[in-house]
């Protein structure tokens, strides 16, 4: 089974700063714009004792459900059975704070000194269910927690499993916070991080078609490898059509990192675009991986639009336990 021509129908965000997919191109970094307030955008009910990595993915996952015409206007329930969609979500760090805080009150205050209210966060499975729960997606459902390469990885399986045909769309989401526990585990005080979510809805062509839903762009080619350049080689064709952008690794930007720079050098020559999202959005982790592939969405139909040019988007470093790649292809376009 490969899971290419899977179809994009949807791209949902809850980022500082981002209306929409074509928002994620911007080259100023965020920071000054407040944060994402769940509360003020699903309203209060629902959302008590969830941790805030729950309540920013029930924020992307909404807009993404309604920008593929899966979920009512109004927000009361879905336009398809929910035994039809299934949930993969994606974070490294999403509920440390939780996990760190029951720790913390255990050993200060003893079993009996802690919140039963908050033990549910701590479940690592915690996002992918809230959101299941909240939305009435029935589908398999599954959290995924893999490092660097976590966010592709997510969109992997999301695809593998609309591919295997156990639901006919999965809602991708990646989700990361900024929190002190984050900060203490990272070494990073003063850096900035990704306090956010994005979603993908990803759906069988023939589903979308029987329900008249567009594709906003296509899954092509993929692979996981050891290293940034083997990941290159396995998809980029080397016959001279290079992609029209490349989203690179986290500081793959930064100038001891870029790598290949030139014609001939590498299999992407420089004078294909680079875009370090975490440049702009801070450093992202599982987050990573779905949040390029919107941003390639906003990039079809932007800078993007009209070309039969692919996106690149590549997760993980040389130094990291893997590195995952993906082909984003125009939407029409055929794996």
């Amino acid at each position: 089974m490969k899971p290419a021509g899977i179809l994009v129908t949807g791209v949902g965000t809850a980022l500082p700063g981002v209306a929409g997919p074509a928002d994620l191109l911007r080259s100023a970094p965020t920071g000054t714009e407040p944060q994402v307030d769940p509360a003020a955008l699903l309203g209060k009910r629902g959302l008590r004792y969830k941790d805030r990595a729950s309540q920013l993915a029930l924020c992307a996952a909404r807009d993404g459900l309604r920008a593929a015409g899966l979920l009512s206007d109004d927000g009361s329930g879905l336009t398809v059975p929910g035994s039809s969609v299934g949930v993969v979500a994606s974070s490294n760090l999403g509920n440390l704070d939780t996990v760190c805080s029951v720790a913390d009150g255990i050993k200060e205050l003893g079993v009996d000194g802690i919140s039963p209210m908050g033990l549910p966060n701590a479940s690592s499975n915690v996002i992918a269910s809230t959101v299941a729960i909240r939305y009435g997606l029935r589908g398999p459902n599954l959290m995924v927690c893999n490092g660097a390469a976590s966010g592709l990885d997510a969109v992997f399986w999301g695809a593998a499993t609309v591919a295997a045909r156990r639901a006919d769309r999965v809602l991708v989401i990646g989700v990361e916070t900024d929190n002190r526990y984050v900060r203490g585990l990272l070494g990073d005080p003063d850096g900035q991080l990704l306090d956010g979510a994005v979603s993908l809805v990803l759906e069988r062509p023939e589903a979308a078609a029987q329900r008249g839903a567009a594709a906003v762009a296509v899954l092509g080619r993929s692979t996981r490898q050891t290293g940034v350049e083997p990941c290159l080689e396995r998809l980029v064709d080397g016959e001279g059509r290079e992609p029209g952008v490349w989203f690179v690794p986290e500081g793959y930007g930064a100038p001891e990192n870029r790598g290949p720079r030139t014609a001939g050098d590498g299999p992407v020559s420089g004078e294909v675009p680079r875009v370090d999202l975490s440049t702009v959005f801070g450093r992202a982790s599982g987050a990573l991986g779905v949040l390029q592939c919107a941003a390639a969405v906003g990039w079809f139909a932007g800078a993007g639009a009209g070309s039969d040019r692919h996106a690149l988007v590549t997760t993980g470093a040389d130094g990291d336990d893997a590195v995952a790649s993906y082909l984003l292809l125009p939407p029409g376009s055929a794996a």
